[in-house]
């Protein structure tokens, strides 16, 4: 009897152990990559850099390919506060797709004041995506806070 209260014991606390540890995990995808329909430019303004991902189709391999670059390296967008929204139905004609106006594929990456600082008609590795958002004074200065913060 007692050696199955242990079990039950150990079951129970490893079971809220790892619910604890998943509370204050890293942001999910589901988290990270959002539909347009579910959300809009202005709810990230100053909080997140949006990179809105644009297809008339979600089996368009451009489509396809980027969202696989991007979640092959998510921990490296989520770095830098990107927030991924993807549109792929142009007969919706989300607030977002009615902002941006694409054309077909095509992916754009906004600033947090609001402001485009890339469009592409083709798919881009996170890297150069990271490197044209590390090009940003915003970026830089939240670099060097962070950097002050740690060196405290």
């Amino acid at each position: 009897m007692k050696r199955c209260i242990t079990l039950v014991s150990i079951g129970f606390f490893t079971l809220t152990a790892g619910l604890g540890a998943a509370q204050g995990a890293e942001p999910t995808e589901a988290e990270t990559i959002r539909p347009a329909d579910e959300a809009t430019l202005e709810e990230f303004l100053w909080i997140k850099r949006p990179l809105v991902v644009f297809a008339d189709n979600p089996a368009d391999p451009r489509y396809v390919q980027q969202m696989q670059l991007i979640t092959e390296r998510l921990d490296a967008l989520e770095e830098r506060d990107v927030i991924v929204i993807t549109d792929t139905d142009p007969s919706a004609r989300s607030p977002i797709r009615r902002k941006l106006r694409p054309r077909g594929f095509m992916f754009t990456l906004i600033a947090k004041d609001g402001t485009v600082i890339i469009r592409k008609p083709a798919p881009w590795d996170v890297r150069e995506i990271s490197r044209s958002i590390d090009k940003q004074p915003l970026r830089q200065q939240e670099v060097r806070d962070q950097h002050g913060t740690l060196q405290q």
